[in-house]
């Protein structure tokens, strides 16, 4: 009787949480938090700062998203795959460090400030990396691929938001680097269903693209 192979190792894999965030995703702020950059304080005042989240953004996604997120996080953490998150935060007070695409767009928390920080139903345990940035993709603004291959790590999982913006860019730069990359697509979103649509199918030739159930069945 020829016994069965045995299942090949797991490639050293990594979570990473896109900016899931309270000032992006998180509830209406604490009175006198310290919120996105104002325009006057910057020598250069960018573009009429980001308008504020679509009808019926939050509600989708406390009811839709998150859910599968604490999913995900919750079965990463339970197999020991690492987890990393990303939170957009200023390097600096006046966010001069900042990517032109986020000055113009008036996107950016203060340091340490409440919106920078993740959401509690998605807390960091005390030795998971989270990696403030101030430009789309962490590649760029953060030591992410230092971090990863460091650890080890070759195949990234990524969710979070939003999906026609650091997702793309996400995906993309990790994938152009060399990495496995596999994105949770029932746990990342944009400001609609048609841009999320338009995003999956602009970048599904960077990664493999599966729901978290198929992500959970697939690693058991």
């Amino acid at each position: 009787m020829v016994e069965a192979a045995a299942p090949a190792p797991l490639a050293p894999t990594a979570l990473l949480l896109v900016d899931i965030q309270n000032g992006t995703c998180g509830p209406a702020g604490p009175t006198g938090s310290a919120g996105a950059i104002q325009p006057s304080t910057l020598p250069h005042p960018p573009q009429p700062p980001r308008p504020s989240r679509p009808h019926g953004f939050d509600a989708h996604f406390q009811a839709t998203v998150l859910p599968r997120l604490e999913q995900a996080l919750g079965y990463a953490r339970s197999s020991g795959l690492e987890v990393i998150h990303t939170v957009i935060a200023n390097l600096t007070a006046d966010g001069r460090d900042r990517s032109l695409d986020y000055k113009r767009s008036g996107l950016g928390f203060a340091p340490g400030s409440w919106e920078a920080r993740v959401i509690d139903a998605l807390a960091p345990w005390p030795d998971e990396l989270v990696l403030p940035k101030s430009s789309s993709s962490p590649f760029n603004s953060t030591s992410l691929d230092y971090l990863l291959r460091n650890i080890g790590i070759t195949q990234l999982v990524v969710a979070g938001l939003l999906s026609d913006q650091c997702i793309d860019h996400t995906v993309k730069d990790a994938a152009d680097r060399g990495y496995e990359v596999i994105c949770l697509i029932d746990a990342c979103m944009a400001e609609s269903a048609e841009r999320h649509r338009a995003a999956m199918s602009c970048f599904q030739g960077y990664c493999r693209q599966i729901s978290v159930a198929e992500f959970i069945s697939t690693f058991v």
